[in-house]
């Protein structure tokens, strides 16, 4: 039997593991953490319950498809359920709209709200679905650096939409050349900050992101986002995958130009594959340092990272709902402050996320659980402890303003995840969340790919690879992985 090492178990390294089970290779996933799950954790403050990191849900297709392809039944480890409405957007002019799941009834709720055509609205949508239907097969679902990808009859659907991908347009400008309100540019700017990118310099191809959670949908699983890694766990575990807690990986060893394991505090281990699901730049920094780097690649613009506080509230507020957005004034300033001044804006956009609106026990009867986070840039050497006091301050004062009652007397608890903590828990270089950010045309070329072209038997997955971040695209990363590993037959 074939054996083969996992680099960390963050979502896509599980993901990776199980494929690689199911193809016949025996695994091992080392992880230099205490658990599993990567930035997905969770963790119970005081009687409330928090999942510490990813808190949207889409593309649940993508989970379902690793049990059905194991030969179980989705629903016997994961279930869901869809959201409506899935956002709550709330605007500093006091305007306030319900993003529902039907795309018919969201357009409606846009022009009585926002006075928005919302013929407009179900255009826009139509054609994000066109796009992302013709395109995702050739960009998501496959590696863009062999060259079988190019000769499957996939790509022509592809090139059927490249004229309309927005390749020569922003973001921003595609969004504003469809619609006068600047507010609703505003709501459909804001899907940049999905890979940690700046909607005024990342492509108009972005735009493909809305199709995911308006016309698809967003969802809720049950018991939170943790239970994703959870059951994907207990899966890989029956499919007899070994799991090595509290084992930090320090090199990837090779002879000649092949990987030949990994070696760790404890020991090293013989394999045939070794996958990482470490961050793209500490993998070649740390674990392969006499290997020629891809320095182009390593060195592209990194993403923007999150201040999250995690607050237990004492009172409920039913007009919030599990996502809610409350937007700031100038949303240009706001991304110009994260990427070219490096810092938090005098007024950024706040993002509420409260599941015990689905889950009660996850706080106690009468409060709620807040993830509070705010969009931040890496950590470049700025003084994280002072940038924390303020936007604390600031983000305070804007929901308390915004939601009309005073916040800050309501916190029973309280706990804070900044960049830095989030690069020493997880090894994302300078606490970027999604490796690398979107802010060219070419950034989905530019990604590494998911396997390595110097040494046999190396590959990657995880959001600092391709396709990118977010749980939909680390799911991916790993199928691509899983479809490039040879074939084994067990012994």
């Amino acid at each position: 039997m074939k054996i083969a090492a996992i680099v960390g178990s963050g979502i896509g390294g599980i993901a990776a593991a199980i494929r690689l089970a199911v193809k016949g290779y025996e695994v091992t996933v080392l992880e230099a953490n205490a658990t599993f799950g990567g930035k997905m954790q969770q963790f119970v403050l005081d009687g409330y319950r928090f999942d510490a990191g990813p808190s949207l849900f889409t593309l649940p297709h993508l989970v379902d498809e690793l049990f059905t392809l194991a030969g179980r039944t989705p629903s016997r480890y994961f279930t869901y359920t869809r959201l409506d409405p899935v956002t709550h957007y709330f605007w500093p002019d006091g305007t306030s709209l319900k993003a529902y799941a039907d795309p018919q009834r969201f357009a409606q709720e846009a022009e009585q709200q926002l006075g928005v055509p919302a013929k407009a609205v179900q255009q826009v949508l139509a054609r994000s679905a066109r796009l992302y239907n013709g395109t995702a097969d050739t960009f998501l679902h496959k590696s863009l650096h062999k060259a079988g990808t190019y000769l499957s009859p996939d790509v022509l659907k592809a090139l059927g939409c490249l004229s309309d991908l927005g390749l020569t347009t922003t973001m921003h400008q595609a969004n504003a050349k469809n619609f006068q309100d600047p507010r609703f540019v505003q709501l459909l700017d804001r899907f940049a900050t999905y890979n940690g990118s700046d909607p005024y310099q990342a492509p108009g191809t972005l735009n493909l992101i809305p199709h995911l959670e308006h016309n698809i949908g967003a969802f809720y699983p049950t018991g939170g986002i943790y239970a994703i890694a959870a059951s994907l766990v207990q899966l890989a575990e029956e499919l007899g995958v070994t799991f090595r807690y509290n084992e930090q990986v320090q090199q990837i060893t090779t002879a000649g130009k092949a990987v030949t394991g990994v070696k760790t505090s404890q020991g090293s281990y013989k394999a045939d594959v070794v996958v990482s699901n470490m961050d793209v730049v500490p993998t070649y920094r740390k674990l392969l340092p006499n290997l020629l780097a891809p320095e182009k690649t390593l060195q592209q613009p990194r993403s923007s990272s999150a201040l999250i506080f995690y607050w237990g509230i004492q009172r409920a507020f039913p007009k919030l709902h599990l996502h809610n957005i409350f937007f700031s004034q100038d949303y240009r300033q706001e991304f110009e402050h994260i990427f070219w001044h490096k810092t938090v804006g005098p007024d950024p956009t706040v993002y509420v996320n409260i599941t015990s609106k689905l889950e009660a026990a996850d706080a106690p009867a009468g409060c709620e659980n807040w993830f509070v986070m705010v969009n931040v840039p890496h950590n470049q050497g700025q003084d994280w402890q002072e940038l924390i006091a303020s936007t604390r301050t600031t983000v305070l004062n804007k929901l308390s303003r915004m939601t009309g009652v005073a916040v800050e007397p309501l916190i029973a608890c309280e706990q804070v995840l900044d960049p830095l903590l989030i690069e020493q828990q997880t090894s994302s270089f300078a606490g970027a969340l999604y490796g690398s950010s979107s802010n060219n045309r070419m950034a989905a070329f530019l990604r590494h790919p998911n396997f390595s072209g110097a040494l046999g038997g190396l590959y990657f997955c995880g959001g600092s690879v391709h396709p990118g971040g977010g749980i939909p695209l680390c799911l991916l990363s790993a199928k691509i992985v899983g479809d490039l590993v040879p074939e084994t037959t067990k012994a």
